[in-house]
């Protein structure tokens, strides 16, 4: 009888197993876009992970133990390891399991991929958000430079099917809010921002995005944002 062999392949086999049963997201109880963006990516990856609903009103032990400066999710632990801020864990993620590109290797396409996302984190969604929920002068400077941010991605996209190209990438899932939370916190407030007259492209690319097979199986189901967003 012949002994049973173990080769790199099973060892290395083992080891990633062992490294996916390891892996914790700390996410919210109800949605967030920006816990959206980890869990694409980690199921891109196909990576198995522990998904840890916190109450983010009444921090525990745990979530100030592994994001103690920011005491906010999404908080991605790997191998009893924390990593911090939504696109610095889908980056985290990139590098470390095989598996879809999410970020280009090139070099300066991979620097213009991270200075789209922070534009979109930055410039983008902030205005967007207070040009929803503010009133008066307010809501109106807040349009005014949603508008212009909303200009600089319109012409990022246009003729692209993707910000990452032909396929889905950081920057796709950064605008994750600006092409699917937006339209539905829009028709909740009555104020529309993006329009098909205005941001062509971008409204273009939002469908695209939407309805990619992926996608759609890890967005929250719209009437659940609706309830979420609804005036108490």
């Amino acid at each position: 009888m012949c002994p049973s062999r173990i080769t790199k392949n099973h060892i290395l086999e083992r080891e990633r197993g062992r490294e996916m049963a390891e892996v914790k997201l700390l996410g919210g109880l109800g949605y967030s876009p920006y816990v959206n963006r980890v869990e694409m990516a980690l199921k891109m990856k196909g990576v198995e992970y522990e998904y840890i609903a916190e109450d983010v009103k009444n921090k525990s032990p745990l979530l100030l133990q592994y994001n103690p400066i920011h005491k906010k999710v999404p908080v991605l632990v790997h191998n009893g390891k924390s990593i911090a801020e939504s696109l610095i864990i889908v980056e985290y993620i990139d590098e470390v399991w095989e598996g879809p590109s999410i970020l280009p290797k090139d070099p300066y396409q991979r620097a213009m991929t991270r200075f789209w996302a922070k534009f979109i984190d930055e410039k983008c969604i902030p205005t967007l958000w207070k040009a929803c929920w503010s009133t008066g002068e307010d809501q109106q400077k807040s349009k005014e430079e949603s508008t212009e941010a909303l200009k600089f991605l319109e012409n990022e996209i246009k003729g692209k099917k993707f910000f990452g190209g032909e396929n889905i990438g950081v920057v796709d899932i950064a605008a994750n809010f600006i092409g699917y939370w937006l339209p539905i916190i829009s028709e909740v407030v009555g104020c529309e921002l993006m329009t098909h007259e205005n941001f062509p492209n971008m409204c273009r690319w939002a469908n695209d995005y939407c309805n990619d097979n992926f996608v759609k199986e890890n967005l929250p189901k719209k009437e659940a944002l609706l309830q979420r967003f609804k005036p108490k």
